[in-house]
């Protein structure tokens, strides 16, 4: 390309391939900003405006903020010193792909969820997303309670038992609609609470149970881990608790 060859802002966005509002932007912002048409203002880029270019997009390839790009732009060489601001970049960029990656599981696991129920109320498949994006939270306290190796259990549980659970108390959900209001030792509310318990002990599996039953945790902790979006109103989850209760004991007393 020759040095001396000059472009309009139509030509050298057709040329980079980067779109006329971003470098509207770029000029606005200051981090590439071309000479300007004496009597007209129209922008006129050059070779050394493809050259700045390409460095600002080979910083953003990396992950590079526009207000870091624009520190960047002036080095005309760089040290090892580099490295320490490429290994801080690392780090957000790995984190940030851990997070994709868990928002991709996700939004497969909903998709089954949807496509294999056909309907499901809004209020409980939020209340199952919310579990799925503070799964990383659960963990983090059964660390702190120093239950990681039940951490490490249920981190190795199948999506496809993921989803089991999952549709399990899509199905609790809508028998705590249609039945809350009968005494909780009616026998379709004891049986809706023993068809969810039993499937919630099979997904953990009898060795995990006997490590939360041992375990001294902090009540107060676990509460507050809890603290998550309920597709059931107030009265509805005290229906269900006491129905849960009713259940245990009728259990121990056999």
């Amino acid at each position: 390309m020759n040095k001396n060859n000059k472009f309009s802002i139509g030509e050298f966005s057709e040329k980079t391939g980067v779109s006329i509002r971003t470098l509207h932007y770029y000029d606005e912002i200051g981090i590439l900003r071309p000479e300007k048409n004496p009597s007209s203002g129209h922008r006129i880029y050059n070779y050394l405006d493809i050259i700045i270019l390409q460095k600002i997009l080979s910083l953003k390839f990396l992950g590079y903020s526009l207000d870091d790009i624009s520190n960047l732009l002036d080095e005309t060489s760089f040290t090892v010193e580099l490295n320490e601001s490429l290994s801080l970049q690392l780090q957000a960029l790995e984190k940030e792909k851990e997070k994709i990656e868990q928002s991709v599981i996700a939004i497969k696991r909903v998709i089954r969820l949807v496509e294999e129920e056909e309907e499901v109320d809004s209020t409980v498949l939020f209340s199952l997303i919310h579990g799925m994006h503070t799964e990383d939270r659960h963990k983090e306290w059964m660390e702190r309670q120093m239950l990681t190796d039940v951490a490490e259990e249920l981190s190795k549980k199948s999506e496809e038992d993921k989803i089991a659970l999952d549709k399990t108390f899509i199905q609790l959900s809508k028998k705590v609609k249609q039945l809350f209001g009968k005494p909780v030792e009616d026998l379709e509310v004891q049986a809706m609470v023993k068809d969810y318990l039993e499937a919630s002990f099979a997904f953990l599996g009898e060795e995990v149970m006997q490590k939360l039953a041992d375990a001294d945790v902090e009540e107060l902790d676990l509460q507050e881990i809890e603290n998550t979006t309920s597709p059931f109103t107030d009265d509805e989850q005290k229906w269900l608790n006491e129905a849960m209760e009713y259940h245990v004991k009728q259990v121990e007393q056999e």
